[in-house]
């Protein structure tokens, strides 16, 4: 297959926002793809090559860039071996050959396969073509329930394997969870409540929802293997939780569940910290482990068996460590879950998450079974620059830097404005258009794919929390921070009556534990 067809394939996926046509144009590619190369393919389209990480930056990346070819040669496997001697590079010269083989792709590539193969290479894409999509596509290609492939790539968790074989024409109801394999982790939707989240559900357990890392863990004849949300191996890095989970009754195991980092008198750190530690895999900050579901265990899989099955083979596996929470039932639900929430976010958690008690460990995509409900606080921010969008934004005005106000001059000149982090989300097209046309006309300079602008624009942003952050003077950055709407005509704002920096260092996030 051409590796044009998967650009061309990703493009029309991105300017849709239909899912029917999103999955029929997917179900088009993947019927006309050769059983050796789906595996590459469907990397491709999610932009997470089969190679994983192969140790290129967004620096070399844009450094290989090369004069593009008139014309479409690039095949699939073409791309695939590059990238598999890209990540095979080793030792001494390992840059310079990375760059090299790089640069040869580059010169049979289009100008359109060159944005799209740096995009990939540089974990950018923003295709439109999420996973549940590509595997519905994937069943309406190969004419099998959308159910059993998405049962099949949570317990392979592997989506490209799940769709090969459902090409193939093979059984994938003979596809079960076995210790050792990771699987794609369920999800949870979002609630604007506890009470609103247990309204659906005859039995809920709410647990509280840590500010952490999530693990999946193995145990296999005692070896133990911890992997993250993306099911990346990160045994090494976290020695601690392998001789926590060493230590559990029983034979093969995995559990779902949350690491975190505390401090001396038992509260979590600061989530940023706890990921540095998840990361380096060393230091002096401890990690943690609490767990809140069991997959396998006695010998069998448990992901059939309802909730309130496998919380009990939980409680008598991991004890104290099973995460905290209350069962609900019947009138008082919502004033139990509500008041649960309360106090769990009052105490320092993330929020909670509201689980039906009847429900079973379904593939990885969000529903109404599991529904986390976190506290959402909205401030009054400043538009300081704007980024070039990429992707079905091309020529579009799109990422904002945001910048709080700083009245007393800590960080800057009094009265002005120090930056806090940058979004993307919640700008439908419409203000796609209209943000477009408007700030060129205050812009202050341009350096590369950013627009400066007057800091005078006035936006409302919803967030999570913040976290602390050496990467921007203030000390803090924002969390999952989404535009709300402007503050503009008749609703009009001026960025002097914007919210200061000291508003959101005050916020928890911001705070050290330590």
């Amino acid at each position: 297959m051409r590796l044009a067809a998967i650009v061309a394939t990703a493009t029309d996926v991105a300017s849709t926002r239909s899912r029917t046509a999103k999955k029929r144009r997917l179900a088009e590619l993947l019927a006309a793809v050769a059983p050796s190369e789906t595996r590459a393919v469907v990397g491709l389209l999610l932009g997470r090559p089969i190679q994983g990480r192969i140790g290129v930056g967004w620096r070399t990346a844009h450094a290989v860039r090369t004069q593009p070819a008139a014309d479409s040669t690039l095949t699939v496997s073409d791309v695939d071996r590059a990238f598999t001697e890209v990540a095979a590079a080793a030792g001494r010269g390992a840059a310079q050959a990375r760059a090299a083989t790089l640069e040869s792709l580059m010169r049979r590539a289009t100008v359109d396969e060159q944005d799209y193969l740096i995009r990939v290479l540089t974990a950018e894409m923003r295709t439109g073509a999420l996973e549940g999509v590509l595997t519905d596509a994937a069943a309406d290609a190969a004419g099998v329930p959308p159910s059993e492939v998405r049962r099949a790539a949570m317990l392979s968790g592997d989506l490209g394997s799940t769709v090969r074989a459902a090409l193939a024409g093979e059984d994938l109801g003979a596809v079960d969870l076995t210790p050792g394999i990771p699987v794609a982790p369920m999800l949870a939707g979002t609630a604007g409540s506890a009470a609103e989240a247990v309204a659906g559900m005859a039995d809920a357990s709410v647990e509280v929802k840590l500010d952490g890392a999530r693990i999946q863990v193995h145990r296999v004849r005692g070896e133990v293997a911890v992997y993250t949300r993306s099911l990346a191996d990160v045994t090494v890095r976290v020695p601690e939780i392998v001789a926590l989970v060493s230590g559990f009754s029983g034979g093969d195991l995995v559990l779902d569940g949350e690491t975190l980092a505390l401090d001396a008198s038992g509260a979590a750190r600061p989530f940023q910290e706890t990921m540095s530690r998840f990361g380096m895999g060393a230091g002096d900050v401890a990690l943690s482990a609490w767990f809140f579901d069991a997959l396998y265990a006695e010998g069998r899989s448990l992901i059939d068996e309802p909730l309130r099955r496998r919380r009990e083979v939980l409680s008598r596996l991991v004890g104290e460590r099973r995460i905290r929470g209350i069962e609900v039932a019947g009138g008082e639900s919502a004033a139990r879950a509500d008041d649960f929430f309360r106090a769990a976010v009052a105490g320092g958690d993330e929020g909670v998450v509201v689980k039906s008690l009847d429900s079973p460990y379904t593939a990885g995509r969000r529903g109404s079974q599991w529904i986390k409900v976190k506290p959402v606080y909205t401030y009054d921010l400043v538009v300081l620059a704007v980024e070039q969008g990429s992707g079905r934004r091309r020529g579009l005005l799109s990422n904002l830097h945001l910048g709080a106000r700083d009245p007393d001059g800590r960080y800057g000149p009094p009265g002005g404005f120090v930056m806090v982090g940058k979004t993307f989300k919640g700008l439908t097209d419409e203000v796609l258009r209209w943000q477009t046309d408007y700030f060129p006309t205050i812009a202050t300079g341009e350096a590369g794919h950013v627009l400066n602008v007057r800091p005078e624009t006035v936006v409302e942003v919803a967030i999570d929390g913040v976290q602390r952050s050496s990467r921007y003077p203030g000390g803090v950055a924002l969390r999952f921070a989404r535009v709300k709407r402007y503050r503009t005509g008749v609703d009009g704002k001026p960025a002097v009556d914007a919210d200061t920096i000291d508003v959101l260092q005050s916020l928890p996030g911001a705070r050290s534990r330590a």
